[in-house]
């Protein structure tokens, strides 16, 4: 692989990254052309029933799409959908090789576009940056494989592992460009979760909050007891994004009235010992088009995703801060008995952020359906 070939990928990469939390139910994906060494068109996915990023590429390209080259960071498709096949439009341009970052994770789809390509005799070369574009996929990739959400746990903690001062005060352990990072982040996904203590205890908005705009993601609280009130800034602050409470079908349609009133949408899951029906709820959910899904809170609602293989991804931000004695911790419930049970991190990495460390890892041994 050279050195130009990643070049041209990694400038699909970042075409398909301004499509992220837009595009559900597909996933997002970015695709350039070149001829002689240049860019002569690019282009991604901007959401369900738009075109394809090849397409936009074609488009921009014109005649110089025959014989250049197509740098696209997902398998094209090959079968009709709300759009036509993206390689019959590959085939027509006259496109002379295609290079591809990953392929369709759908196990009905995996592999048919390449062969497409390939019968046509155009020339396929593929896992170009083949982890960064699975990357972009992952939340579309977990849904087809799995029928849940992906989901990325977001805290701050301090060096002696406390994400609150045992009053529950936690404005603010990370720093602004750590905080700026995380409204980034609710621009990109599709959902935002949080559970009731959260709610009690912050009463957050959970909107994006960027200079330049940004979407706010749907609001989800998962709130078993009802504990949650329904005058809280979550059910009534103006938003166009949605606010979805999850919570017991024990519950009456006079204990639900108050949040119907307020404009919930209310999802309703069986209740299991130790509290709702995780999977059952997440399933809901990714049926929903909420592929993928930042989960900020709280410490026992942590602790359950995570015990129940919920949760795929750990965002950490430490901050340089200690808070010299007893706080709350990240997560709670009862955890494993033996270390060698721990849930491990693979692909770990760790970056400055201003004064914060960030860590970023994926878990080990998440949820898979039987």
């Amino acid at each position: 692989m050279t050195i130009q070939t990643e070049n041209f990928m990694q400038k699909a990469i970042e075409l398909a990254q301004q499509g992220l939390g837009r595009t559900a139910p597909n996933p997002p994906v970015g695709a350039v052309l070149v001829r002689d060494g240049n860019s002569v068109g690019g282009g991604f996915h901007p959401q369900a029933g738009q075109p394809h990023a090849e397409i936009f590429a074609l488009r921009a390209a014109g005649d110089q799409a025959q014989g250049a080259d197509l740098y696209v960071t997902l398998e094209p498709c090959c079968h009709q959908g709300r759009t036509g096949p993206c390689t019959e439009a590959i085939i027509e341009a006259g496109v002379s090789r295609v290079f591809v970052g990953a392929q369709d994770p759908n196990p009905l789809v995996a592999g048919k576009g390449v062969d497409c390509l390939r019968g046509a005799g155009i020339e396929v070369v593929t896992d170009i940056l083949n982890h960064e574009c699975r990357r972009l996929i992952a939340p579309f990739a977990k849904q087809v494989t799995c029928g849940v959400p992906y989901v990325v746990l977001k805290s701050a903690m301090t060096l002696d592992g406390q994400t609150a001062t045992l009053s529950g005060d936690s404005r603010w352990i990370s720093c602004a460009a750590s905080r700026n990072l995380v409204h980034q982040l609710r621009d990109q996904v599709d959902a935002i979760m949080v559970g009731s203590g959260t709610v009690i205890a912050d009463n957050p908005k959970l909107t994006t909050r960027l200079v330049e705009g940004g979407r706010d993601p749907v609001r989800i609280v998962m709130d078993g007891g009802l504990r949650t009130s329904p005058d809280a800034q979550v059910y009534t602050q103006s938003s166009k994004a949605q606010t979805v409470l999850v919570t017991s079908d024990a519950h009456t349609d006079a204990d639900l009235r108050p949040y119907r009133d307020a404009g919930v949408d209310i999802m309703l899951v069986s209740q299991v010992t130790g509290g709702l029906d995780l999977i059952a709820a997440l399933k809901e959910l990714a049926s929903r088009n909420l592929h993928y899904v930042l989960l900020e809170g709280g410490s026992l609602l942590g602790g359950a995703m995570l015990r129940a293989g919920l949760i795929d991804r750990l965002m950490l931000f430490v901050a340089p801060k200690l808070l010299g004695g007893q706080g709350r911790g990240l997560l709670t419930g009862s955890g494993v008995d033996a270390m060698a049970d721990a849930f491990a991190l693979k692909q770990l990495d760790a970056r400055k952020v201003d004064t914060d460390i960030l860590l970023e890892g994926e878990v080990l041994n998440v949820y898979r359906p039987d």
